[in-house]
């Protein structure tokens, strides 16, 4: 048995800790970047209180997913002010952005040197500035994985410009910062949140270490993503949440993820649908057609077996088996008013593209079993 385990530097978690962290992120550096979402405004208790402990921010804005134009005027940004570390304090996109913004502002060349896919590949040879991660959703996971999410409007498709060196320094999780966060957006970042547990657990790539995250993780989406939904003041249901996107990143970032990531990615970049969105439209397809492969073309495959275990974490039932699991995503995701994707515009013209592309995704090396062109055709006919 081998495998690799590689992690944020430090993982502090735990209600209030966001309030209190001016004193951690001080050690840091004077000058700090801080990138935030579309809600800048929220970022006033972190701003007073690091000035509070003699370190000055320069606020960077990503209003949405972090294209390739906004990473790099963020480098430019962090240049013109000194920056000496990066903090990162939002959704996916604000950390995300946050780390390929403190890679670039010390590896030479262009982005695109060093974006998959679409770019030249080269390896990130220089440290970045230390970056310190702070989520204030429960579903990405950024703040412990070593890629960054890059949308390319030019290309129509969200690649990522990865290294273990993107691993933030600091990640610092208040499950208090997602409160306020609206049911539709806790539904959307919850189950992209499961979907990062659920592909890691049953990945080609899975190993011990990873599947503890997972079941653990999985367990504690079961028991309260509805609870959060239902009110988000419910801190006990937050920190469940909270600790279960931790978890789903932890695996995914040392597990690989599988056909939902490789769809999402071009989805995302052709249509701006939200991330989670799309996961949670493509989850249960995905699930039904690796079982049915899996049955049909690898029936030794320890992937069947898991499916079982996904199913009685999430029913609590142990006589449970992978329909049922299916069974309980459905209705969840009715109960949540989950869209179909041609809500976001996708519709039966768009997917031989979508297929030619998602086909070619790196998510999808670590799919339990390689799907067919057909099946993963049919996967998106019944996704709009």
């Amino acid at each position: 048995m081998t495998f690799d385990f590689a992690t944020a530097g430090r993982i502090l978690f735990g209600r209030g800790t966001a309030r209190d962290g001016g004193s951690t992120l001080s050690g840091y550096g004077r000058q700090a970047l801080l990138v935030t979402g579309h809600s800048p405004d929220r970022a006033g208790f972190l701003v007073a209180a690091l000035r509070q402990n003699g370190v000055e921010c320069r606020l960077f804005t990503v209003p949405g997913e972090p294209t390739l134009q906004a990473v790099i005027n963020g480098v430019q940004t962090a240049i013109d002010h000194s920056s000496q570390f990066i903090i990162g304090l939002g959704g996916g996109s604000a950390i995300d952005a946050a780390k390929a913004i403190a890679a670039m502002a010390t590896n030479p060349g262009d982005l695109l040197d060093y974006l998959e896919v679409i770019g030249r590949g080269q390896t990130i040879a220089h440290p970045p500035l230390p970056c310190v991660a702070i989520p204030t959703t429960a579903g990405a996971g950024a703040e412990v994985t070593r890629n960054a999410v890059l949308t390319s409007p030019e290309h129509q498709v969200k690649v990522s410009l990865r290294s273990p060196l993107l691993l933030p320094k600091l990640a610092l999780i208040d499950p208090e910062l997602a409160s306020s966060l609206p049911p539709d957006l806790t539904a959307a970042t919850g189950l992209d949140a499961l979907t990062q547990l659920i592909e890691p657990y049953v990945s080609s790539k899975a190993t011990p270490l990873t599947d503890g995250f997972c079941v653990e993780g999985i367990r504690r989406v079961a028991r309260s993503l509805r609870a959060a939904c239902e009110n988000g003041h419910n801190l006990e249901a937050r920190e469940d949440m909270a600790l279960a996107s931790l978890l789903g990143g932890l695996a995914l970032a040392n597990a690989g993820l599988g056909a939902v990531h490789g769809f999402a990615g071009p989805i995302g970049g052709m249509s701006g649908a939200p991330h989670g969105a799309v996961c949670a439209a493509l989850l249960p397809l995905v699930m039904d057609s690796n079982i049915t492969a899996l049955r049909e073309r690898s029936p030794a495959s320890p992937a069947l077996a898991r499916y079982d275990e996904i199913a009685r974490l999430l029913t609590g039932r142990p006589q449970a088996a992978a329909v049922d699991a299916l069974s309980w995503l459905k209705k969840l995701f009715s109960d949540l008013k989950v869209a179909p994707l041609s809500r976001w515009g996708i519709d039966r013209q768009t997917i031989p593209l979508l297929v030619d592309k998602a086909a070619r995704a790196s998510s999808m090396k670590g799919n339990p079993i390689v799907l067919l062109h057909a099946e993963l055709t049919a996967i998106l006919e019944k996704a709009v």
